[in-house]
């Protein structure tokens, strides 16, 4: 695929930023004659459809304006789905009371828990699993996904 992955992660950023979202991720699939662009953003309270097309609108003018894809290209904006993990620390609070598989440093251990989010105090996050709590700084925890709960 020929394209300036660079100006668009450039200009998806500004947009998505602009938005009060995060980025997660930027995908390309597809081939040069019919190239998919996929956007995952999220953000602290969640989002709707009407969301991920304002912004998909504001994407596609820059691209326009700046003549950043030749020819036709379709572009996706979604959530990222349940199945990524979390990437920024303001993505917990809308996951409060569910249940997580974390992965988080301990000293020089790595630990694999699976707890519910009980609490958030700025950037450290209270997991409990039956009746003990843990408590995790954001910035030891190296990977965080919800459970789907089927209850």
């Amino acid at each position: 695929m020929n394209l300036n992955k660079q100006k668009i992660l450039q200009i998806v950023e500004k947009v998505v930023e602009e938005a009060d979202f995060f980025l997660i991720a930027i995908e390309y699939r597809g081939d040069n004659r019919n190239p998919i662009i996929e956007i995952f953003v999220d953000n602290v309270l969640g989002f709707s459809a009407e969301d991920c097309k304002t912004i998909s609108k504001k994407i596609i003018k820059f691209f326009e304006e700046q003549d950043i894809i030749k020819g036709k290209y379709r572009l996706d904006v979604s959530s990222p789905g349940i199945d990524r993990p979390l990437k920024f620390a303001g993505q917990y609070q809308k996951h409060l009371n569910r249940n997580f598989a974390i992965e988080y440093i301990d000293g020089e251990e790595i630990i694999k828990i699976e707890s519910k989010l009980v609490k958030i105090i700025n950037e450290d996050f209270v997991f409990r699993s039956n009746n003990n709590e843990v408590k995790i700084n954001f910035n030891n925890i190296k990977s965080a996904k919800v459970l789907l709960s089927f209850k």
